[in-house]
Order: structure tokens, then sequence, then C-alpha cells
């Protein structure tokens, strides 16, 4: 799956190439704007079906996202899983869960986002499962850009394509990046 969905990514124009400033912090010569994949129905179900049949072997009773980019991937992964789909977004400048929705003690969770560098907001989702008293069974990506500093989320991560994407602190900026002005594509 990962040629081709790495195909997808291309033919879509998800896959961006230039100076791009991550969520993390990090500067990239690459991004994966994924919503430019998801805005595609078609391709949205199936890339996340796929994702979805990596995911089933983990016990789940509830499919939580982060909000932005995670929203549609949890939406269908939770669809394709036959399970309910919940999600945290921001609120007083971290990650909170709102609109009413619940988590119970023993509850059993899948985390899934759309790309993965860091892993701070999968992070984040976790904390805050497991501070309601809630269990996280696995985590599950579209795309692991992490390279060798793969997060330990403390449980089982999966992903559908696994990139080691060269990134780089501001501070340490190869010179041919450093001449190309920066963008920041991604959630605010």
């Amino acid at each position: 799956m990962s040629e081709d969905l790495l195909a997808l990514f291309r033919k879509t124009g998800a896959l961006l190439d230039g100076h791009f400033i991550l969520r993390s912090g990090l500067h990239s010569r690459e991004y994966f704007q994924c919503a430019l994949l998801l805005q595609h129905t078609e391709i949205a179900a199936k890339v996340c079906k796929s994702l979805a049949d990596r995911l089933r072997e983990f016990d789940c009773d509830t499919v939580i996202s982060p909000a932005l980019g995670g929203i549609i991937v949890g939406q269908e992964v939770g669809r394709s899983l036959g399970k309910r789909h919940i999600f945290v977004e921001k609120g007083d400048g971290r990650l909170v869960l709102r609109r009413g929705f619940q988590i119970s003690p023993g509850e059993k969770f899948i985390v899934v986002e759309d790309v993965v560098t860091r892993g701070g907001r999968v992070q984040e989702t976790i904390d805050i499962v497991r501070d309601h008293s809630g269990i996280v069974s696995c985590v599950g990506v579209i795309v692991d850009r992490s390279g060798q500093a793969k997060p330990d989320f403390g449980c089982p991560f999966v992903s559908l394509v696994e990139m080691n994407v060269e990134n780089f602190s501001a501070e340490n900026l190869p010179p041919d990046l450093a001449k190309i002005p920066a963008v920041k594509p991604g959630s605010k």
C-alpha cells in the first residue's frame, strides 16, 4: 500500500516540496497536506479503510483523534471499524475534550491521526484518554514521518507509510533551505 499511497499523494498534489515549518516547529523540505488527499471522499474511504484493516486486531470501543487533521481519518476509521468516533480540539492553548464527548473509565480507544513527526498532538490525545481513566490500545496514522526519532506512545504504533524525511531546527537549516521562504501550511 505504501507505494500506491505515495502515488495518490503525488496525484492529488498532497505531497508538497519547498520549505515548510511543521506543527512541531521543525523545518522540512517535504510536507504531507493530507487535506488535499482526503478531500476526495472515495480516496479518503479507501485509505482510511486500509488503516482500519491494520487496526482491527486491537481491542477498541471508540476511535479518537486530534482536530483538525485527524477528524476525517478518525471518522472514516471509525466507520470502517463500526465504532463511534470522537475528537479533541484546541481550547486554552492545548487539546481538550469538548462538545459533550465522554470517556468512560475502562473504555478502550484507538487514537488516529493523519501525519506524525514528533507525535505531540497524539501524545496530548493519549494523555486526555488516560486522564479520564480510558485505555489506549493503539495509535494509527496514515503517514509516520518520524524516522529514527519514532515516538514511544506506550502502545503499538501502526502506519500506512513510514517516511524518513529530514527535519531541521530553525537554528540548523541547511544553506539551500535557508534561501527559500518558509511557509506553515498546517493547522494553527
